[in-house]
């Protein structure tokens, strides 16, 4: 179903956007990803080959997304994967770090949705990324929780409004992807420890595990306005 089918990822050029498009190619899909990262798009051109095609982006820049819209034309199906979390206490962080937080996850989704739909086939599709903490509160992620609650109640809606294009969410939980390799490698195998143990799966989850969900999304033309929770049961725990 994805064969010769042309798919935009946002955020393509490393973690479960990568992983996504080398899903997607090995299904015969063209891909376009966007990233700010030159040098990790180069890296990604190279493992993806010539079924795929890179544009650097800040999604933070609304005349950015727009105009990459512009070029790119009609495609069949948006990804948006690229997003910066952080977290801390809600009375320590700052003000500036908590609306920063707002423009990359929540505006850069809504930029592209907004200037990619009319670029869509009718029979398509664009998938958001929400995340775990939108719907399990933990300490110190008061602001992320928020942006991805949002996330999450933008996709339902458009969902209705921008039909008969399919909006889907998918809603990570704690994945191992290079975004935490800022994390000391004691305290984030520490970290992985203590999750896995609260998890009914007993692992952490990978970049693919996350793919395999977008590609589902996807290829299902009967699922629109689903939030996907690929989180390894960790809103129970």
């Amino acid at each position: 179903m994805l064969r010769n089918k042309k798919v935009v990822i946002i955020g393509g050029s490393s973690g479960i956007g990568l992983e996504s498009a080398k899903q997607l190619v090995a299904q015969g899909a063209e891909v376009i990803i966007a990233s700010r990262s030159e040098e990790k798009l180069r890296i990604a051109k190279e493992q993806l080959g010539v079924r795929a095609t890179t544009f650097t982006l800040d999604t933070t820049q609304e005349q950015q997304v727009q105009s990459f819209f512009e070029k790119i034309g009609q495609f069949d199906h948006l990804v948006i994967s690229a997003a910066e979390t952080s977290g801390g206490s809600f009375l320590q962080t700052d003000t500036a770090q908590a609306r920063q937080l707002f423009e990359n996850k929540f505006w850069g989704q809504y930029y592209a949705a907004k200037y990619g739909a009319s670029k869509i086939s009718p029979n398509g599709s664009i998938t958001l990324f929400s995340g775990v903490v939108g719907y399990k509160s933990m300490v110190g992620s008061a602001m992320l929780g928020a942006v991805n609650a949002a996330v999450s109640n933008l996709g339902q809606t458009l969902a209705l409004e921008l039909a008969p294009i399919r909006v889907n969410i998918v809603s990570p939980g704690i994945i191992d992807t290079p975004s935490r390799s800022k994390m000391p490698e004691e305290a984030r195998n520490n970290f992985y420890a203590t999750v896995e143990n609260k998890l009914p799966v007993k692992r952490i989850g990978r970049a693919e595990d996350v793919a395999q969900s977008v590609l589902y999304l996807l290829q299902n033309s009967f699922v629109t306005g689903t939030v996907l929770h690929v989180e390894g049961g960790h809103i129970l725990a």
